[in-house]
């Protein structure tokens, strides 16, 4: 059974930085596309990063510079490194796996979703 498990999200001041965690199991990523989404109440979902299995990352332009996408293969985990928070950032943030096309757009099916971690940054 596919697993996605979220991880790390909290409260920071803007400016701070968290690491957002996401444990999979029940599959091995190592060839999968690999992505975090993020998601405010009222709002669409929107894609964040992605990561190919050739480990090409994709930025969406406000976190550019900001954050990183990253994968550890042996512990099935992928992650977000958020640097310079800012109150925009407060979301719930979601990660997701695909086989095939690897793009935000492809992420609306035959893809495996978590159930999402809360980030608030706030004064």
């Amino acid at each position: 059974q596919v697993r996605l498990v979220e991880s790390g999200g909290g409260s920071v001041q803007p400016g701070g930085s968290l690491k957002l965690s996401c444990a999979a199991s029940g599959f091995s990523f190592d060839n999968y596309c690999m992505a975090w989404f993020r998601q405010a109440p009222g709002k669409e979902r929107e894609g964040v990063a992605i990561i190919s299995s050739g480990d090409s990352a994709t930025y969406t332009d406000s976190v550019k510079g900001r954050f990183t996408i990253s994968k550890d293969i042996p512990r099935n985990t992928l992650y977000l490194q958020m640097n310079e928070l800012k109150p925009e950032d407060s979301d719930m943030y979601y990660c997701a796996a695909r086989r095939g096309a690897c793009s935000f757009n492809f992420f609306w099916k035959d893809s495996y979703w978590g159930h999402g971690t809360h980030v608030t940054v706030s004064s």
